[in-house]
């Protein structure tokens, strides 16, 4: 063995530590790259999650090179409202983006995080989905480039990156549309097929029928096109020479584009993949380590949070999310929130709370059915496989329990026994804690956050012109957080029947259009029980808010009143508030015969309406009293 001398030695080690430390620093200098890899309208269908049909290779190589997070969940079971809570980082019924299709305001203050990014000097693009709900900030103001040609190879040389691409193939017109689809899957080769016959993961509250299975297959298909995009996206990275300075986020807005997942609130709609691989450089405190998995609580408001931190921004001082990765982090959550507004042309307020194994839903208009017919989701061949089942009396214990007229006020699912939530334990006397806890964190949630989800859309647009903006309605003066409080409490009585009357006549006069509304809608809900209520209604069908005439007018058509409510509607249908306009549609097409003498003016509401949601509910009710079937565009 050849000896060195121990002065030698000892500089050798010295120098190799000096070395050794000057890496370290360089590295910790260094700004990481970050890339965002999304998909439209896909559950956890992934072999790292489990799914044996699964065929993803390259997603599943990144979750062996990274962190794989089982409890990721979107605040929003639809596209816009989610996508606007992951970049502002506040959740949608709180800054007025909750409906879809809608354009809110802003306040002064609040910069989308992208912003923050380049002023901290990245270079931001995004490729090429926006459906923020706000038109103010711009898309150029928020972006270096947005457009289908936006890539983080146009940067200046050696600039850092925020890169975000969007794959749309996975959307649920690539299942319901067999142009769409084929296109998508072309490039797919035999071993990348799937079979209908051969799928074990079929949900229990779908038919189980050729046609069903279809669909099922089609969506694992397309999220096996959208692999093979991905690994794509990830060789360029590679190529460039660039994969180790990048840190990659894949994940998906909200679940697969089918019944009772896409635009609920259950795990099916709400539950997305979440993998993010950390170059060894970029790692702290053990965070990123390959192939971990992670059962923290995720929100999308945390998305933007965490991209902040991960690149050394500073955070805003206002956020409602947090990061989950980076330095410095706060205590992970208890838990994760949705909501559920106006989808498309129909209203149905639903409020959830999540924690690691238990859902809380509060169903705030649970006269309303589960499936209302909208018609984007009943033009796909599963939603038709379900009406068929309904209307020949085919359905089975736990499919009814999705068709049923109603729905209950409150549910609560132990997700980890009960992974598709059939069996509402509100009633357990056992969860008698756990569903008082839960329905506590909500109530506690939506005073904290400013729901603005309980205040009519229509109010909303007026009460926006003086407020300045949209989140600033609930947010201003003393009196906000009693307001706030008021309003979800009378939102509460408005389902819990003839005991609230008395409750709902006294708010019924009350100051805030938004209570009254609420109390008028409550009223309503009772409907002949609350007979005492007729002289309060029929005052209040000459109230100054649109929302609390339109409500009182049901209420009133509920009470037998049914000349003076279809006065009050028909001159809605043609008010300069087109919110108000398709609320009055709504009412008068629930009241199905009842409004029969105002068809003449629902077909005249067939035209020159601002918004084709009107349309829609004005040409199903027409239909229906006609006994027609045309389905609107």
């Amino acid at each position: 063995m050849i000896r060195r001398p121990i002065v030698l030695t000892v500089t050798l080690f010295a120098t190799a530590l000096i070395a050794s430390t000057l890496f370290d620093v360089a590295a910790s200098a260094k700004t990481p790259n970050v890339i965002w890899i999304s998909a439209e309208d896909i559950s956890p269908h992934f072999g790292c999650y489990g799914d044996p049909h699964a065929i993803t290779p390259n997603i599943d190589q990144l979750a062996s090179e990274g962190v794989r997070y089982s409890h990721a969940f979107t605040a929003a079971g639809v596209c816009a409202p989610c996508r606007s809570s992951i970049i502002t980082g506040f959740y949608q019924n709180s800054i007025g983006t909750h409906h879809m299709r809608c354009d809110a305001k802003l306040p002064a203050w609040l910069k989308p995080f992208p912003q923050l990014m380049q002023e901290a000097g990245y270079y931001c693009t995004n490729n090429s989905k926006t459906d923020y709900q706000f038109t103010q900030p711009s898309k150029k103001a928020i972006w270096d480039q947005c457009s289908s040609k936006a890539h983080w190879k146009n940067r200046n040389d050696d600039q850092p990156f925020f890169a975000v691409f969007n794959f749309t193939g996975c959307h649920e017109s690539g299942i319901e549309n067999e142009d769409k689809y084929q296109k998508v899957t072309q490039d797919l080769n035999a071993d990348q097929r799937q079979d209908g016959d051969a799928l074990t993961t079929l949900p229990p509250y779908y038919p189980d029928t050729p046609i069903v299975r279809e669909d099922w297959k089609r969506n694992y298909e397309l999220i096996t096109a959208m692999d093979a995009w991905a690994g794509d996206l990830i060789q360029e990275l590679k190529d460039a020479d660039v994969y180790d300075d990048t840190i990659i986020f894949f994940w998906s807005d909200h679940g697969v584009g089918l019944p009772r997942a896409k635009r609920w609130l259950y795990d099916s709609g709400t539950r997305v993949p979440l993998v993010v691989r950390i170059p060894d450089a970029f790692q702290v405190d053990g965070q990123g380590r390959s192939g971990t998995v992670d059962d923290r609580l995720i929100d999308t408001t945390d998305f933007g949070q965490t991209v902040l931190n991960l690149a050394g921004v500073d955070l805003p001082e206002r956020s409602q999310g947090q990061p989950f990765l980076g330095k410095d982090l706060p205590s992970p959550r208890r838990y994760v929130y949705g909501a559920r507004d106006r989808m498309d042309e129909r209203y149905d307020i639903i409020r959830t709370v999540r924690d690691k194994r238990y859902r809380y839903v509060r169903n705030f208009e649970p006269l309303k059915p589960y499936y209302q017919y909208m018609n984007t989701p009943e033009k796909g061949a599963t939603m038709r496989e379900i009406r068929q089942a309904e209307t020949a009396g085919k359905l089975s214990s736990t499919m009814a329990l999705f068709s049923a007229a109603v729905k209950p006020v409150e549910e609560l699912y132990d997700c980890e026994s009960d992974p598709h939530e059939i069996n509402n334990l509100a009633d357990d006397p056992a969860l008698v804690d756990k569903l008082a806890e839960m329905r506590g964190a909500l109530k506690d949630w939506q005073n904290k956050i400013g729901d603005i989800g309980l205040i009519p859309e229509a109010e909303i647009e007026i009460q926006e012109e003086s407020a300045g903006s949209r989140f600033a309605i609930l947010h201003r003066g003393q009196d906000s957080a009693s307001k706030l409080e008021r309003l979800v409490d009378i939102a509460t009585k408005a389902s819990q029947g003839p005991a609230m009357l008395d409750d709902l006549l006294s708010a019924l006069e009350d100051d805030d259009p938004s209570v009254r509304y609420w109390a008028a809608t409550g009223i309503g809900n009772v409907g002949q029980d609350a007979s005492s209520a007729q002289m309060p209604v029929l005052a209040a069908l000459k109230d100054p808010s649109p929302s609390v005439r339109i409500a009182a007018a049901r209420a009133a058509a509920k009470l037998g009143e049914t000349e003076a409510a279809l006065d009050v509607l028909k001159s809605e249908l043609q008010s300069k508030h087109q919110w108000g306009r398709l609320s009055a549609a709504i009412v008068l097409d629930e009241m199905d015969d009842q409004a029969a003498d105002a068809l003449d003016d629902l077909k005249s509401a067939l035209k020159n309406q601002p918004n084709k949601y009107i349309v829609r509910v004005v040409n199903r009710a027409v239909n229906e009293l006609q006994g027609t079937d045309h389905v609107v565009p």
